[in-house]
């Protein structure tokens, strides 16, 4: 059993391709930051489940590998998406940069397109910056390969949409578009000012959930080292395994209603 989910695993990375496929799938397994928004983890949770699964059934029972598996999907879930959000952030402040460039590029005369590759240049992110060329060189295609500017999680997508509409504003009523695009970076740097207030007050429960996660870990240590033999009793006995189950669930419970709280504060 265990050498079929390792080999699971395995084949989820390597297969199909060759080895640039190989290469595609272990970017979006570590989530490489520089591949942008689409980069997303998406094979890690499968992998963390595969590989914790394969070695608690080693290692122990067949329960604890099923619950090991699952806490380790959800885990990684979670580290993805943080991963995924700070690299968002990352991409909005290249883009407010860029943003600033090609305000002062139009400030000082220079015609749409060269001021555009100007600020492309200018751009600490190579990738954004060609998508702010193309959202200022064509309005109405801003989103393009970024995703859907209408989605929630896919904020970058939707300031390049927004300079797009700038763009097109400046273009039908003959408003200066240095001012509306100054515009568009000032509302952008008060949203990452904001998203960084946010992070520093979320900042005691977010540390509450991680102790929260630890707390067992802890327990079972502290009742190894006194003699209660606390996990041959979780993991051999009938009343055992079901406070073992009871316990993950309200475990996994417990950490959900942390984060949805966190979520709440940052709406």
């Amino acid at each position: 059993m265990t050498a079929a989910l390792l080999a699971a695993a395995c084949a989820a990375v390597l297969w199909p391709g060759g080895r640039s496929g190989v290469h595609r799938r272990l970017r979006s397994v570590t989530g490489d930051a520089a591949s942008g928004v689409q980069g997303r983890p998406v094979h890690l949770p499968l992998l963390a489940a595969v590989g914790a699964a394969g070695t608690a059934a080693l290692l122990s029972t067949p329960l604890v590998a099923l619950l090991a598996g699952g806490s380790a999907a959800l885990a990684a879930r979670a580290w993805a998406s943080h991963r995924a959000d700070a690299a968002a952030g990352v991409r909005l402040g290249a883009l407010a940069e860029a943003l600033g460039a090609l305000a002062a590029e139009l400030r000082a005369g220079r015609a749409l397109d060269d001021a555009a590759r100007g600020a492309a240049g200018a751009c600490p992110d190579r990738e954004c910056g060609a998508a702010l060329a193309r959202a200022v060189r064509v309005p109405g295609a801003a989103g393009t390969g970024w995703g859907d500017p209408r989605a929630d999680g896919d904020r970058l997508a939707a300031e390049l949409a927004r300079l797009s509409a700038a763009v097109v504003l400046s273009t039908r009523t003959g408003c200066s578009l240095a001012t509306v695009v100054t515009a568009v970076e000032d509302d952008l740097r008060a949203r990452l000012r904001h998203r960084r207030a946010l992070l520093v007050a979320t900042a005691g429960p977010r540390s509450s959930a991680r102790l929260l996660a630890g707390l067992p870990v802890l327990g079972l240590a502290m009742g190894s080292g006194i003699g209660a033999r606390p996990w041959q009793v979780l993991t051999e006995t009938g009343p055992g395994q079901a406070l073992l189950v009871v316990g993950v669930l309200l475990e996994i419970a417990g950490i959900a209603w942390t984060g949805r709280l966190v979520r709440r504060m940052g709406r």
